[in-house]
């Protein structure tokens, strides 16, 4: 069975920066497909960032240039480096991963699997 856990969630001050992990157990193969959304109190889930490996990244308009997707050291590890943070980026983070040698769909994808989510609050 497929596990993600996430770590790194923190409080912090607006401008400040935080880097979330993600490290999937369980998974026989190499992932190459993962990914971070987020949901917000009272909103919906949206897309991050993601990595299709060896293939490419993207992010949300609203990420771009401040965050930062990057595998981990670790076989099916994630990480997500988040600068400048604004108190728009308060969420519960979630790491998410697909099956398959690329993702499926973009953000828009299959999304396999899912953590449980890690909570980043970034005050004013």
């Amino acid at each position: 069975q497929v596990q993600l856990m996430e770590s790194g969630g923190d409080s912090v001050q607006a401008g400040g920066s935080l880097r979330l992990s993600c490290e999937a157990s369980g998974y026989p193969y190499s992932l190459s497909c993962m990914g971070w959304f987020r949901q917000a109190p009272g909103k919906g889930r949206e897309a991050v960032a993601l990595i299709n490996k060896n293939i490419d990244t993207q992010y949300a308009d609203d990420v771009k240039g401040r965050f930062t997707i990057s595998e981990g050291d670790a076989k099916n590890s994630l990480y997500l480096q988040m600068n400048s943070l604004k108190p728009e980026d308060t969420a519960m983070y979630y790491c998410a991963a697909e099956d398959g040698i690329y993702c499926s769909g973009g953000f828009r994808g299959r999304w396999d699997y899912w953590g449980q989510g890690t909570q980043v609050t970034v005050s004013s």
